[in-house]
């Protein structure tokens, strides 16, 4: 997962045939070391079709995903283990490294009031037999801490470490992302050394989910410590231009955040780019 790259979002969250050849073109035209593929729906992935679009322009995948409602880990386990089996022999199947994202709960999953143990205890079952299943395939597995927007599991990198803790496993990993950190750590370095020993993937996205370098997210710290703690791990960008309805609802997104994608890809890209060969990251 070493190196940059670029989540496919920027042009699809359909992982179609079609979906797949736009993005991985897209993708290539600008040169990036990786791809960040959504298994919204990972039953209906033609892996065949993925891994040879990937081979044939030399690129290296993660996936990703947010459990459905009805696969939620904290209230059905057991169907949460069965989706994320399916999901894992998929990113297996497409050539993928590893599986990362909300992996735990889904994107939207809030009870209006604080997480209980028997949550959390659910949550690290699932875990636990996820890591196994991975292990098996020879992947990985990570834990993204999100906003209390969006989940209320798990929202800081503290959360995300403690989890990954009580899990246990060696291919397990915490996966941060800016946007979520601007809004729930107290600083962006405090995070990211909250999460140092486990930490092997970022998203680099802005404060309002548009063009990194216009927003107020604060990019020299960010660099600056992932510097320090000596990180090696993937650094993908993250923006959200056009998507579905059900994933703009758990996103709480009724805009849009960036003029276009060639805005993004062009200003955006370059920016984080620029940043990474300063601080030595790339």
């Amino acid at each position: 997962m070493e190196g940059f790259g670029v989540h496919t979002s920027m042009w699809t969250m359909n992982w179609d045939r079609e979906g797949a050849e736009r993005a991985v073109a897209g993708a290539r035209k600008y040169n990036v070391d990786f791809i960040e593929i959504p298994l919204l729906r990972p039953h209906d992935v033609d892996t065949e079709h993925t891994k040879a679009l990937i081979e044939a322009n030399e690129l290296r995948a993660v996936c990703s995903l947010g459990l459905p409602e009805e696969c939620w880990a904290s209230a059905h386990p057991e169907k949460a283990i069965d989706y994320l089996k399916v999901a894992l022999d998929k990113t297996k199947a497409l050539g993928g490294e590893a599986l990362s994202g909300v992996i735990y709960g889904g994107i939207g999953e809030r009870t209006g009031v604080p997480p209980t143990q028997g949550e959390y205890d659910n949550v690290a079952r699932v875990m636990v037999a996820a890591a196994a299943h991975a292990k098996k395939l020879g992947l990985e597995l990570g834990i993204e801490a999100v906003n209390r927007y969006e989940n209320h599991l798990i929202n800081t990198a503290r959360q995300a470490t403690d989890l990954v803790e009580r899990v246990g496993a060696e291919n397990v990993f915490v996966h941060l992302d800016t946007y979520h950190m601007n809004i729930e750590e107290k600083g962006f370095g405090n995070g990211i050394l909250d999460a140092r020993e486990h930490l092997k993937y970022i998203h680099l996205s802005e404060s309002d989910r548009g063009t990194p370098g216009e927003g107020t997210c604060g990019w020299d710290e960010i660099y600056a410590t992932l510097k320090a703690i000596d990180f090696k791990g993937g650094l993908a960008m993250e923006s959200f231009i056009n998507m579905p309805p059900e994933i703009a609802y758990g996103l709480s997104v009724w805009r849009p955040v960036a003029n276009s994608h060639d805005e993004v890809m062009t200003k955006g890209l370059s920016f984080l780019r620029n940043k990474a060969e300063q601080y030595r990251l790339i």
